[in-house]
């Protein structure tokens, strides 16, 4: 019987079904970080209890760590807490921990692909939802809550209901300065921030089969945004090029074997799916969101909806709502409207290309005055990388500051905030009210080239135009 990859690797892990219909499902991978760990971790002593298979989980430090200055201890005395806890949870159960200063350090879903340890075939679970991220590489990997953790910690597995499968197929070409993160807020609107609630994503198409791993990292990232538990793109060459020779991936003999299995898990070309969209390529364009739901996007030439513009109530007075918090006017065009804070990072665009693509486009050009931009790589590997190539210089010198490693302004648990009702332009994956730091800060969503035209311009502006995207730009 022909399976989907989702089916694969759900029946491979199973552990039994439960009497609430739930499946209790094995963890091949557990990641761990700061924020959602040493309740769980308080939780096994309290209970006499160790880490079922410490080999199986992997530690870093990300959400909480300043950027400006990492030298310790910080100021901020609960994210010190919060790291020498860490510290000690890891050396007292025997778990690996990625520390500032050992040269893997990161953003957990940035740190486990470049380490390796994200794998085709596995379960994977992290208390963060963006654990979603993972699935770029053929993985089921599942967002959970710090009881789920401990659960994970103690017995390597955890309780789940099956999900459907939803294929959603991007076939044609990107026009030139469309990005992965273009398809992701383009999904999320067509959808809706609800629409995969009970699916994982399976992405696929001619888009994601061109797609490099770093951008179906991207949109696998995104899946959350759209209400799904998990996104995958299925196993290929690109994925096993990308994974080989990394430092937890198999080696030699063990390497060839796991490759054939990882082949096999991949959907099979006859499977059946609980539903399918079909998106075409050429109907994307750079998108950007206007409001406070990832799924309030919009193309960068279009205008701001109005409340005339919808007729059901719930839908008026969620763009009411949006517009009010957000200062803006309906129908008023979004580009144009004027930036403070310009941010390039997070675990959905903080990796090595997309730093070389707005490098690319950035080189030359000066931030606009009165304009704070930031780039943050997600790891120190990330860092290391554009040192070496010399793109950190780029930022630098078109007026960006260039940070050390962590989630940054994406959720401004450290010191990157906003201040006020500062609106920044973020290649991150929220725009709730808050989210970066100030109650009433407001983000917009792009991706990294968008935020690097919108720096320059001092205003939301089309990437294609500011930089001629759709002439040859030298490397």
């Amino acid at each position: 019987m022909s399976k989907s990859l989702f089916e694969k690797v759900w029946e491979a892990h199973s552990v039994k079904q439960l009497s609430n219909g739930q499946t209790q499902l094995l963890i091949g991978t557990h990641l761990i970080h700061e924020v959602t760990s040493p309740q769980a971790f308080g939780m096994l002593r309290d209970l006499g209890l160790k880490v079922k298979y410490p080999n199986r989980t992997f530690a870093t430090v990300d959400h909480i760590v300043p950027t400006r200055s990492q030298v310790e201890p910080f100021e901020d005395n609960l994210a010190q807490d919060m790291i020498s806890a860490l510290r000690q949870n890891c050396k007292e159960f025997g778990v690996t921990f990625f520390d500032i200063g050992s040269g893997g350090q990161g953003i957990v879903h940035v740190v486990g692909p470049e380490q390796g340890i994200t794998q085709p075939g596995s379960t994977i679970a992290c208390g963060d939802s963006h654990t979603a991220t993972h699935g770029a590489f053929g993985a089921i990997a599942f967002g959970i809550g710090t009881t789920q953790i401990r659960d994970v910690l103690a017995t390597q597995t955890m309780a789940m209901t099956k999900l459907n499968v939803r294929r959603i197929n991007v076939d044609g070409e990107l026009p030139p300065g469309v990005y992965a993160k273009d398809v992701a807020l383009h999904i999320i609107k067509l959808l809706g921030a609800k629409g995969g609630i009970g699916y994982a994503y399976e992405y696929g198409g001619s888009v994601f089969d061109n797609f490099s791993m770093e951008e179906r990292m991207t949109v696998c990232n995104m899946s959350i945004e759209g209400g799904a538990r998990c996104g995958y793109v299925n196993p290929d060459e690109k994925t096993f090029d990308y994974l080989k020779d990394r430092n937890f991936c198999p080696k030699g003999d063990d390497w060839t074997t796991a490759v054939a299995e990882w082949k096999a898990i991949a959907s099979d070309p006859d499977c059946t799916y609980d539903d399918v969209v079909v998106i075409r390529a050429e109907d994307i364009a750079p998108s950007v969101t206007w409001g406070i739901s990832p799924d309030h996007g919009i193309f960068v030439n279009e205008r701001i909806p109005s409340v005339s513009d919808v007729e059901g109530e719930e839908e008026r007075a969620s763009i009411e709502e949006a517009l009010e918090y957000m200062k803006f006017e309906g129908g008023a065009p979004i580009a144009g409207t004027p930036v403070d804070v310009c941010f390039i990072g997070s675990c959905t665009n903080g990796r090595l290309s997309d730093f070389r693509e707005a490098a690319k486009y950035l080189k030359g050009h000066k931030v606009a005055d009165g304009v704070q931009a930031i780039a943050v790589p997600g790891s120190e590997i990330v860092d290391h990388l554009c040192r070496e190539e010399g793109l950190h210089a780029i930022f630098e010198e078109a007026g960006f500051e260039w940070r050390g490693a962590g989630c940054s302004m994406c959720l401004a648990m450290n010191p990157d905030k906003l201040v006020g009702d500062q609106l920044c332009a973020s290649s991150s994956n929220r725009n709730f009210k808050g989210r970066q730091g100030s109650p009433t800060g407001r983000t917009i969503l792009m991706s990294p080239v968008m935020v690097a035209a919108a720096a320059v311009k001092g205003a939301v502006a089309d990437a294609r135009q500011v930089f001629q995207v759709n002439e040859t730009v030298a490397a």
